[in-house]
């Protein structure tokens, strides 16, 4: 059996110019979530995340504090043949990029491109100066539309959750019997995943998606008897920083 440690990007810029780079908030919550995997003793052989900066900047800060456990809590991966070693100086394992674990374009999905078709008057963006609730009401309401629609081709819900399935896939069968990997991605893929391994419909993706925590963690086992979601969503992690730590966007 090996596991899989979904940890979900800490808050990015909404409102900003470039939505895609973490917050002082974000940093620190990828920093509590690196903690938390460290606190439960996770033994990391392999580390993954998309190509996106808040993906890559959740993985830095949060491996970073991962990096500080004593060597009991945090020490050498345990998989077949893909092992890296952790200790107080700092992550000693590279980090693989794969474009599959990224989010969709969210402004797109709301302004009427190819992955939406918001009419004219709701083309807005993450910088537009909406307010977030706001902005999620458009999205909620996009992605239902997106998800709905019997399409299988490039840019459809189909070939994106189908990524994100080949993803899991493919580091499953690198890790082997026993190994453990550490996925850095976005609400969407993250949502697309378990509610495929839930088998739920439009309307609890919609739901998962929207209510996904900033340095949340969800965990997969992956065995002879399949692939299971074990948790979703784990966040007590960042409760216990406080309530000033809980973020959605």
């Amino acid at each position: 059996m090996s596991v899989v440690y979904l940890v979900r990007h800490g808050q990015a810029s909404f409102g900003a110019a470039d939505y895609d780079v973490l917050s002082e908030l974000g940093h620190r919550q990828a920093a509590l979530a690196g903690a938390e995997l460290r606190a439960r003793g996770v033994r990391v052989d392999l580390v993954a995340t998309g190509t996106l900066r808040r993906q890559r900047e959740t993985a830095a800060a949060a491996l970073t504090a991962y990096a500080a456990a004593p060597a009991s809590q945090a020490g050498t991966g345990t998989g077949a043949g893909s092992a890296v070693a952790v200790d107080a100086g700092g992550w000693a394992g590279g980090t693989e990029t794969d474009a599959r674990w990224n989010e969709y374009d969210q402004d797109t999905m709301v302004t009427g491109g190819r992955q939406g078709h918001a009419p004219p008057a709701q083309r807005v963006s993450t910088s537009s100066g909406i307010s977030s609730r706001s902005f999620q009401g458009l999205l909620d309401n996009a992605l239902a539309d997106w998800m709905a629609r019997d399409d299988t081709g490039p840019g459809s819900f189909r070939a994106f959750s189908d990524g994100v399935a080949g993803a899991l896939d493919g580091l499953a069968g690198r890790l082997g019997s026993g190994g453990t990997a550490v996925v850095f991605s976005s609400a969407g893929p993250i949502a697309a995943l378990c509610g495929r391994l839930l088998g739920v419909g439009v309307e609890g993706l919609v739901s998962l998606n929207r209510t996904m925590i900033n340095g949340g963690i969800a965990k997969i086992v992956c065995g002879r008897s399949g692939t299971s979601l074990i948790s979703v969503n784990e966040h007590s992690h960042i409760d216990a920083a406080g309530r000033e730590f809980l973020s959605y966007r």
